[in-house]
């Protein structure tokens, strides 16, 4: 089972908080830019935190399968047979080095990153492949 950390979660959060917290200040200074530029970023950010706080496994695996959140908040069981490629993709740019776990079901690609993973993709990428022979 791969979750989220919790203090990325509570990091996020706070980060809503902040945003809310300028563009309360800035539409009580009258910026109205600033407050056009802080409220989307106060419910992105918070809609995200709030996500990593309800739905914080992202990847779960058992004898029959995986389980993968699907959408905002929804999961979904994918069977061994139904996964037809499990790789990791490493990207190099402006000298920093990412990875990104793609597993592929055929109708659809589901795309994790280290921070949802909270693990290196490359070692869930081995330990699915172990499990799912």
């Amino acid at each position: 089972m791969w979750r989220v950390r919790r203090e990325l979660a509570v990091f996020k959060i706070l980060g809503g908080l902040v945003c809310a917290g300028l563009a309360v200040y800035w539409w009580l200074a009258g910026d109205v830019r600033g407050v056009i530029l802080a409220v989307p970023a106060a419910v992105l950010v918070g809609a995200m935190g709030l996500r990593d706080l309800i739905v914080p496994v992202r990847l779960a695996a058992d004898e029959s399968g995986i389980t993968v959140v699907h959408g905002f908040a929804g999961k979904r069981h994918v069977p061994w047979e139904a996964i037809w490629d499990i790789k990791v993709d490493v990207r190099r740019r402006w000298g920093l080095r990412s990875e990104m776990l793609e597993i592929d079901t055929g109708d659809h690609l589901h795309v994790f990153s280290p921070q949802e993973l909270g693990a290196s993709p490359t070692e869930v990428a081995a330990a699915l492949r172990r499990r799912g022979t």
